[in-house]
């Protein structure tokens, strides 16, 4: 007899696909299909058993020429029966031996009827229920659980095919694509229902497993009541003649020399692709890799942590996790986390229609619309100012560069910021440079702009007969005028009152 302490067989190319492949191409439903084919071919043997049995009894009324009907019932092949090793020493052995010894008998007795009614048929009939019983557990239990995988794994597939649309679309326009269709927001979602799919997967797997490793307890079982059936067979017929009793003994013998797991190595041996390795470990996100993922379009130019300032006076600063990605969006996200929920924007600035304005040590901030609700929504969204703030100067000096490249913007990068409105020089002529003084100017920020009228440019060189530049204060325009020859607010040249003309400026322009 074999030993039990053997390890089996089992496929090692990965259960459920291997990790490397976002859909595998094994059918989850393969290994509980198999596993039902061989209940079904255990309740069709426990079938043939019974029949047998009750053939028997029915034939035993009738003697030697009713024997011929309980041959018939097991001369036919039987169903599933690839399942059995055809070898001597296993159930389809068992049943050549029935076929054999059947037709040496020739005579049966009613008392032999009656103890087989009571006896042994109920046994078969217990089993035959027992089986079923598996048989309707394993269908509702693990057949379920691989139809959630199939569909687990179709909305992986749509999401990845669309995830290569976008990509495909981003290389072609240039990079300009809707909030909606950004890659790196679809890449976020296949990642969401790639790890919904492996939580299903992983479910499955561990309830195949959990009715695979039973099995072979089951068929130990199924086999024992087998033989406990034919023990009572044995003395049904005990009565009969030595030579039935020498032929339903050797039945029996041959019944009891079955090993216990004889059936299942065999079993495993020749379905060893397809049953699932215990030792193969569970699928990981992190190791699975699917068309597109590092396509650059995925890639996010900055991300992490900032605050933003709520728009309510009173609630402060609130912290999101944000990210500015090769498609020029500027994307808000409460975390990090793709596998939580689908990852979706709170709120997306298109930064090509954004202004900036300056960098004030660990703060800035960004005027624009949210386009994170399509077309039709950022048309119809109201323009609001940002203010966003770092942890640090250099992470807010890192933003803002990243941020203002993306807006198009260019100029000087000191702690005044450039207006979004190009000033005109009504006049046409040269206007007076302007002195700052010592003390640096308060942030200027761009909510709530007015027009101004200013005077001159800044940087511009003095010439005669004009006046000396405007200052810019504390919210306010004041004018300085040297003293001079022509004493305090006059023309240096002439003494005359310095010049009123101006030209008008654009809110932010010095």
């Amino acid at each position: 007899m074999a030993s039990t302490g053997q390890s089996l067989p089992y496929r090692k190319t990965g259960d459920l696909g291997s990790d490397d492949e976002a859909i595998p191409d094994t059918d989850p439903s393969d290994t509980s299909s198999l596993l039902l084919e061989r209940l079904q071919a255990y309740k069709h043997a426990c079938g043939y058993l019974e029949n047998y049995v009750s053939a028997t009894e029915s034939v035993e009324k009738a003697h030697a020429k009713e024997y011929e009907k309980i041959l018939k019932t097991v001369s036919s092949p039987l169903k599933e029966g690839h399942h059995f090793d055809q070898s001597i020493g296993g159930i389809a052995g068992l049943f050549e031996n029935i076929r054999l010894n059947t037709q040496g008998i020739a005579n049966s007795h009613l008392e032999t009827e009656k103890n087989l009614k009571g006896s042994v048929l109920p046994i078969l009939g217990r089993l035959h229920a027992e089986i079923k019983h598996k048989y309707k557990e394993l269908s509702k239990g693990a057949v379920k659980g691989s139809k959630e995988v199939d569909k687990a794994r179709n909305n992986t597939q749509k999401h990845i095919e669309l995830l290569g649309q976008h990509t495909a679309a981003f290389s072609s326009s240039g990079g300009k694509v809707e909030s909606a269709n950004d890659p790196y927001i679809i890449q976020r979602g296949v990642n969401h229902r790639l790890n919904k799919q492996v939580l299903e997967e992983n479910n499955n797997r561990h309830d195949l497993l959990a009715v695979q490793d039973s099995f072979q307890q089951f068929e130990a079982h199924i086999i024992q009541t087998i033989q406990q059936a034919m023990t009572a067979f044995l003395q049904s017929v005990g009565g009969q003649c030595e030579r039935q009793k020498a032929m339903y003994s050797d039945i029996t013998a041959t019944t009891q020399r079955i090993p216990l797991d004889f059936e299942f190595k065999g079993f495993v041996s020749r379905n060893s692709s397809t049953l699932i390795d215990p030792s193969v470990p569970q699928r990981s996100v992190s190791n699975i890799s699917f068309p597109n993922q590092n396509h650059s379009s995925t890639k996010p130019l900055v991300a992490g942590l900032l605050q933003r300032k709520s728009r309510a006076a009173l609630k402060g600063y609130s912290t999101g996790y944000y990210v500015v990605t090769p498609s020029k969006y500027l994307h808000e996200f409460k975390d990090d986390d793709d596998y939580r929920k689908d990852p979706t924007p709170e709120l997306s600035l298109y930064l090509p229609d954004c202004t900036i304005g300056a960098i004030n040590g660990e703060k800035f901030n960004v005027k624009g619309k949210d386009a994170s609700k399509g077309k039709v929504g950022s048309t119809l969204a109201m323009t609001h100012e940002l203010s966003f703030k770092a942890h640090t100067s250099s992470d807010a000096e890192k933003w803002w560069s990243v941020i203002r490249e993306a807006t198009g913007e260019s100029g000087f990068t000191g702690s005044v910021p450039n207006s979004p409105v190009e000033g005109r020089n009504v006049s046409g002529q040269q206007a007076p440079p302007q002195y700052q003084e010592n003390k640096s100017p308060a942030p200027i920020q761009t909510q709530n702009l007015q027009q101004q009228q200013r005077t001159g440019y800044q940087g511009s060189p003095v010439t005669q007969g004009q006046s000396v530049g405007a200052v810019p204060g504390m919210g306010q325009q004041h004018m300085i005028s040297p003293t001079s020859a022509g004493g305090p607010g006059k023309s240096l040249a002439t003494g005359a009152p310095p010049s009123t003309s101006g030209v008008d400026r654009a809110p932010g322009q010095y």
